[in-house]
């Protein structure tokens, strides 16, 4: 899914009739800014789908921790490196109360580890929305509308790389992300260790 659609950035572009050529355009832009959004931030921020992941039943586990290494929006289902479903009862979110999760820790009265049978590699399965949430929040959505519609404009302009000082004589501009969009997507950055 795009974190903002055709529509979303017409209206916020003030364009009321484009032709198919601008749409595609204008639809192109908005996945240029997710996708940018995304590496800026290191994060996905909506998914509508379950995908399967597998973690390692050894260095993706810490006593009865499994470290996701992603965010995950919502656990569909849980299968443990011996093909045993660990069921809803038996774990745990990290954190408990917020997404994104980060981690599932089994419950002591659980009486199970983490383990594998045969390799450790991939062993765990967990399937879920694995995001930031399953609809992008609200600041997302305007950063990406905002990048996009930037993007758009900067087509027409034979000077969108260029603001004037004359105070100082210069004649420049920052090419890239707009201030206000970063400042939109700091708190959604993901620190990396």
């Amino acid at each position: 899914m795009a974190y903002a659609d055709l529509a979303t950035l017409k209206a916020y572009l003030d364009l009321t009739v484009t032709d198919a050529a601008d749409d595609a355009l204008i639809t192109s832009l908005v996945a240029r800014a997710q996708a940018a959004i995304n590496a800026y931030t290191h994060r996905v921020f909506e998914a509508s789908a379950d995908t399967t992941r597998y973690l390692d039943a050894d260095k993706d586990v810490d006593w009865a921790v499994l470290r996701l290494g992603a965010d995950l929006a919502a656990v569909t289902s849980v299968v443990n490196g011996d093909g045993v479903t660990v069921t809803a009862g038996q774990y745990t979110t990290q954190p408990r109360n917020e997404t994104p999760f980060r981690a599932l820790k089994l419950l002591a009265s659980s009486g199970i580890g983490w383990t594998y049978t045969t390799d450790p590699e991939g062993a765990i399965a967990v399937t879920g929305k694995w995001a930031y949430s399953a609809t992008a929040p609200a600041d997302i959505v305007q950063a990406c509308v905002r990048w996009a519609a930037h993007m758009y404009r900067q087509k027409d302009s034979s000077t969108f790389e260029t603001t004037v000082y004359p105070e100082a004589g210069i004649i420049e501009r920052p090419v890239g992300m707009p201030a206000d969009v970063r400042l939109l997507l700091q708190p959604y950055k993901r620190i990396s260790l």
